[in-house]
């Protein structure tokens, strides 16, 4: 039996607390009770009739089979209906350029937990780089035995397509790996007492050799257990060999570290500037105002340097981007002469390319799609024939995904690029004919201007009585983006109520969010949090103003610290939401960092330990506002709270917690659900996947759309 520790000291006894007991009979006893109560409820012909035209979309055969560039091969994962675990698979560019590529598979995971009994999940492999001239042959490869974040990492050889025998074998657990050469790893993961952080990742770095036992490997690298984590890294690149430590303090703050002989010297900038190396670089990103050698960095900027000049204590800074009030930097990547960036203008995507050949010029690729997202990365820097080609995905609400590969230097482009050639498009998967999409401003309680993305069918009926879903998130500088609605096309805007209206889709992009980078993340941190929970309710406000929606027909959802957000929803404004559905959640900010990750979110929340932070965290704990009365006449919204049993980052507790304290109150409206596999996803294959969209589409659907 797993249990989560007892009660904080001198708060009041928690009569649910018997929940927090993982797997004991009974609590398990209770979860099974209710998800026959939930599935005889929701699952009828309706749902398995949106449960059937969600999978078709996961198991299309015709999806695009995303690669990744390895030498002379192009690497995949693919799930399908005939191999629900995965296959990891490969081929080559002019195979993959056709519409029916010819695969090699590497490893049929359907097979391999088949074999050893286990219901494995993939989740990646990381390559070894090859001798110059070789292929790449072998690979670190992580299996999930629930799906959760606790891997096995095996070691497995690529021609011979089989792990390899006496080789690398590391037990499931939360595991940071490097390849440091051929024969030796740096790992990061359980060794005993003492060698993991309060957040229930590794403290400690070994380095192991070939055949050496783990508890025998050298411990290289060390931090405080307050900390988050700690991990090495060895960069491979040919010409720039090197290790690279990282003391991960918090979520926003860390320190980086370069071997230099036996000692590790640390970049000295501050904690909350992100630091990353490419080849000669060093590349800086403050979240806060960063001043140095009186020039000063707003957030969100790129500032790079000469690397050996930055140790020596030489180096000019320069500024690569400097956002606005409209932009914010969300990734950038490298070509071998080039940086790309991935650049946000009011949540719609710019692609930037910087020249430094040019003294870093930045140019605009000519792309016109508002309302879409774009992303940019390398096919592969390091390949002579292909060094400057990069890969271009669009996707839209409405807009299937397209990838298109081009080249930065080689055409008319005023960014210098060759115009992108469509490789692969997806078809649709739902009839978008007449719908559209919008975005719109909401005003927040303090008078921010809050975007939000609205799908809808076209001409729509301003009378107030359509049913719409809300989607928000608002944590963690996560942006929401446009991206295609495959599942919830057939899910939920296609369908139809009685009186023969669709439904409506909204994606808000509270603060919380990276949508205008660290300054609109950090406006709703800790103390600020109540925030992100008046830019959703600000946004569900104008929705209602504006006649789209009412309160009885208003449906919203979110998962993880979205789920948190929905508890705040049901907690704090239950007069604006008809239904909601909660996923994956933290709901008892009391407790929270007694989670297995849960120490690592205090910087994001705060310490309900520390008096002072308790007092601002219990003001967004969801499961504590439950005893704050409801204003005379509201009720609470229809809710259905669900989790997954195997999720080893937020578990399933607090979920279980609020919705039997809800049913204890007589809430006779709340459900629950919980997946017995999945981890955090809340799914480990599309069947399950599909089966946990159905249930929360159906759920608030029959609340919202009557």
């Amino acid at each position: 039996m797993h249990t989560l520790g007892t009660a904080a000291a001198g708060t009041p006894e928690d009569p649910f607390l018997w929940l927090e007991e993982l797997d004991s009979q009974r609590a398990m006893e209770w979860v099974l009770g209710q998800n026959a109560r939930t599935e005889a409820e929701l699952f009828d012909d309706d749902f398995a009739a949106t449960q059937s035209e969600i999978l078709k979309v996961l198991d299309a055969a015709d999806r695009i089979p995303m690669v990744t560039k390895r030498g002379d091969h192009y690497y995949n994962f693919w799930r399908d209906t005939r191999h629900p675990k995965g296959l990891w698979r490969r081929t080559d560019w002019e195979s993959y350029r056709q519409e029916d590529p010819a695969w090699e598979i590497l490893l049929d995971v359907d097979a391999l937990a088949e074999a050893e009994g286990i219901d494995w999940v993939f989740s990646g492999a990381q390559m070894l780089r090859p001798a110059p001239g070789a292929e790449y042959a072998r690979a670190l490869v992580k299996l999930s035995p629930d799906g959760g974040d606790q891997v096995r990492v095996r070691e497995f050889d690529v021609p011979s397509r089989a792990f390899v025998p006496g080789g690398f074998d590391l037990p499931v657990a939360k595991t940071n790996v490097s390849w440091a050469d051929a024969d030796t790893l740096f790992v990061a993961t359980d060794v005993g007492e003492g060698s993991l952080t309060l957040s229930s990742y590794a403290r400690t770095v070994r380095r192991l050799a070939r055949g050496q036992e783990l508890a025998e490997a050298e411990e290289v690298f060390a931090i405080d257990e307050s900390h988050v984590l700690a991990y090495v890294s060895h960069d491979s690149t040919p010409g720039f060999e090197r290790d690279v430590a990282h003391d991960v303090i918090d979520f926003y703050n860390s320190k980086t570290y370069l071997r230099c002989g036996d000692q590790w010297v640390h970049l000295e900038v501050p904690t909350d500037v992100g630091v990353s190396l490419h080849r000669g670089w060093v590349l800086f990103s403050p979240q806060t105002t960063w001043t140095r050698d009186g020039a000063t960095h707003i957030p969100g900027s790129l500032v790079l340097a000469d690397l050996e000049e930055f140790m020596a204590g030489t180096a000019v800074l320069r500024e690569i981007f400097v956002p606005s009030a409209s932009t914010s930097l969300q990734s950038i990547d490298f070509t071998a002469h080039h940086i790309l960036l991935n650049v946000l203008q009011d949540v719609s995507s710019r692609i930037l390319v910087c020249d430094p050949a040019k003294d870093f010029a930045l140019r605009s690729l000519d792309l016109e799609s508002p309302l879409h997202s774009f992303s940019i990365s390398a096919v592969d820097d390091e390949d002579p024939a292909c060094g400057d080609d990069f890969w271009l995905t669009l996707t839209g609400f409405l807009t299937p995904t397209t990838l298109a590969r081009g080249t930065v230097g080689a055409g008319k482009d005023p960014a210098g690029a060759a115009v992108p050639k469509v490789v692969k498009s997806a078809p649709a998967r739902f009839d978008a004919a007449d719908f559209e999409v919008s975005q719109h401003f909401a005003v927040s309680d303090d008078g921010t201007r809050v975007p939000y993305f609205q799908v809808s069918p076209r001409g729509l009926a301003l009378d107030g009585r359509n049913p719409v879903l809300v989607n928000g998130y608002g944590g963690f500088q996560t942006s929401l983006t446009p991206g295609y609605l495959g599942a919830l096309g057939p899910g939920w805007l296609v369908r139809r109520t009685a009186e023969g209206r669709r439904g409506s889709y909204v994606v808000a992009n509270i603060r919380g969010g990276g949508e205008y980078g660290p300054r609109w993340h950090r406006a709703a941190l800790r103390e600020n949090r109540h925030r992100a929970y008046e830019d959703f309710a600000a946004v569900a406000r104008d929705l209602i103003a504006r006649g789209v929606t009412s309160r009885e027909h208003l449906a919203a959802t979110g998962r993880s610290n979205g789920g948190l957000l929905m508890g705040n929803m049901i907690t704090g404004y239950p007069e604006l939401f008809g239904a909601i559905s909660c996923g994956v959640p933290l709901l008892d900010m009391r407790r929270y960092t007694r989670l297995a990750a849960g120490h690592s979110w205090i910087a994001e929340y705060g310490d309900p330990d520390v008096p002072a932070d308790w007092e601002f965290v219990r003001t967004f704990s969801p499961y504590h506002r439950l005893d704050d009365p409801l204003p005379e006449g509201v009720q609470y919204p229809a809710s259905l709270i669900w989790s997954a049993t195997s999720d080893d980052r937020v578990g399933p507790v607090q979920a279980r917690k609020m919705a039997a304290k809800m049913m204890e109150m007589g809430v006779d409206s709340v459900r629950y659900h919980e997946s017995l596999d999945g981890g955090h996803a809340g799914a480990s294959d599309n069947k399950a996947s599909a089966t946990m969209l159905a249930t929360s589409y159906e759920f608030l659907w029959r609340h919202v759309a009557r």
